[in-house]
């Protein structure tokens, strides 16, 4: 097992989070290329087959543009910070259909110190909030299935935000109120340095990944996805 990203990534992450300018960045873009970008294609094209074992409907696309990998360019137009580059490398595991219909997906990222997986979906428009609230308390037992499993909870957390009061037509008592507030539906858990820079990579995030795999399927089933 040979791993894919090493010493030099992250040298270069820490670099370019002290040097966040492109004259810096196109005087050292063969160093990106080399130790973030390439590696990155690389791992996402082995994930293919490691991803279609979990679910037959999510893609694990290699292709610099339009395929799994994020650019390395920030989108600066709605942002008071207009450092042009991401000091983190990551890439989203996107459902087939996803460019038709909003659809959750599972994420890799890289960056020193800070690199994670999860899986969900991230900020939804209030109608596919709707939609995941109203599934939930339809199929309460689905959600606690897995969110309540002493493995899930030991492995992974939930992130992102959740609204201070009940939703608008869910009372304070219910059972599930606090996956209720939830305005994202996201899980994942924190990859140590190590597992980044070493050949077992692959494995875990194959691994963090299947274990993802009854989110997944309960916000696909809740949005009329297949899994």
């Amino acid at each position: 097992m040979s791993s894919y990203f090493s010493d030099k990534t992250f040298k270069f992450l820490r670099a370019l989070a002290r040097n966040n300018t492109k004259a810096w960045f196109e005087d050292h873009r063969a160093d990106y290329e080399a130790h973030l970008k390439a590696p990155f294609q690389r791992l996402i094209t082995d994930l293919q087959p490691d991803l279609l074992a979990i679910s037959t409907h999510y893609r694990a696309d290699p292709r610099g543009n339009g395929g799994s990998l994020f650019r390395i360019h920030r989108d600066t137009r709605f942002s008071n910070d207009k450092t042009p580059y991401k000091t983190w490398g990551g890439a989203r595991f996107f459902h087939a259909r996803s460019k038709q219909v909003p659809a959750p997906s599972f994420y890799l990222h890289v960056q020193p110190g800070n690199s994670f997986l999860g899986a969900g979906i991230w900020h939804p428009e209030p109608e596919v909030q709707r939609r995941i609230r109203e599934f939930i308390v339809d199929n309460p037992a689905g959600w606690e299935t897995f969110a309540r499993a002493p493995g899930f909870k030991r492995k992974y957390e939930f992130w992102g935000e959740s609204l201070v009061r009940p939703p608008r037509g869910y009372p304070a008592d219910h059972p599930l109120i606090d996956d209720l507030k939830r305005k994202d539906f996201t899980a994942g858990m924190a990859l140590d340095d190590a597992i980044v820079l070493g050949p077992r990579l692959r494995q875990a995030v194959v691994a963090g990944f299947a274990g993802l795999a009854p989110l997944m399927d309960y916000l696909c089933a809740s949005l009329d996805l297949e899994f």
